[in-house]
């Protein structure tokens, strides 16, 4: 029988060898995580409140107002479609920060609003023209494209890369978008780093990705904002193998009530503990929520 066992085991070993034992580890949840969670970035994240205090899905804000950057491109016209100025339509906004308007100059548009654009478009065209002293130069300018507004999403999924911001991306959306999660993703790890100056503090955000899409949580479904990193971490040490019974309590550990259970208090996301008290059913949300 030994010769036998042994000879089981020497096969076993060259099967490791010969299809790679670093894959069958990872499969595993042995080897090293390809992308771990910083502990820095744990520590922060185990740090922020759960709902946290940030535009999420149902509840979306509003972006600021966008700051013309080299990149953008704009359309700048005249509003009169008989006015005598003419204008190159397209504007891309070169690497010094300003735009051609032909006969009437390159004035600096980077680190303007459109309409503070308009108001510089204007007093380049006045300055070179006949037009009189308070005379209306009426133009209107509008935003083309803004490759430098983006979202990064980072580690375990299918398509990482920068996707465009277009003012209701979630976190949800965001992995989609990116293919969704290898199956070597720790969904219970996944985090939100939002860009802060590099002498400021840092907000890493929890989210809980299952809670997200099994329970239709929005807590941690936050809307995401220009420069937002969503990161999916691989899976740590027999993570595959002893699934969630190895976790220590952590920001996705909440209590979830069942709204049709008659103990669910308001809240913005099921995390309000039972209060006992009967609470109507909530209606769908509208199409443009």
């Amino acid at each position: 029988m030994k010769p036998r066992v042994h000879a089981a085991i020497a096969l076993s070993l060259g099967l490791l060898v010969a299809t790679g034992c670093s894959t069958i580890g990872e499969s595993l949840g042995f080897s090293t995580p390809t992308n771990p969670l910083n502990k820095n970035a744990k520590a922060i994240r185990d740090t922020a409140p759960v709902p946290a205090p940030v535009p999420r899905e149902l509840a979306m804000g509003l972006l600021p107002a966008h700051v013309v950057e080299a990149g953008d491109t704009l359309l700048v016209q005249p509003v009169e479609l008989d006015s005598p100025v003419r204008l190159p339509p397209d504007q891309p906004v070169q690497p010094d920060g300003t735009i051609d308007l032909g006969q009437y100059g390159r004035p600096v548009v980077a680190g303007k609003t459109l309409p503070d654009v308009e108001v510089a478009v204007r007093e380049a065209i006045r300055a070179k023209s006949k037009a009189k002293e308070g005379e209306p130069v009426a133009i209107t300018v509008r935003l083309l494209a803004k490759p430098g507004k983006v979202f990064y999403v980072l580690g375990e999924v299918n398509a990482p890369g920068a996707f465009p911001i277009t003012g209701h991306d979630t976190v949800l959306s965001a992995i989609t978008q990116a293919g969704g999660p290898t199956r070597r993703a720790s969904p219970q790890n996944i985090i939100v780093s939002r860009p802060t100056a590099p002498e400021g503090c840092r907000i890493v955000l929890p989210v809980c990705y299952t809670n997200i899409v099994q329970l239709g949580d929005t807590s941690t479904n936050y809307q995401l904002m220009p420069g937002d990193r969503v990161f999916i971490p691989s899976k740590g040490t027999f993570e595959d193998i002893l699934g969630g019974r190895h976790r220590r309590p952590g920001p996705c550990d909440g209590p979830q009530v069942s709204c049709f259970s008659g103990g669910c208090g308001p809240t913005a996301g099921g995390y309000a503990p039972a209060t006992g008290a009967t609470v109507p059913v909530p209606a769908l949300p509208s199409a443009n929520q």
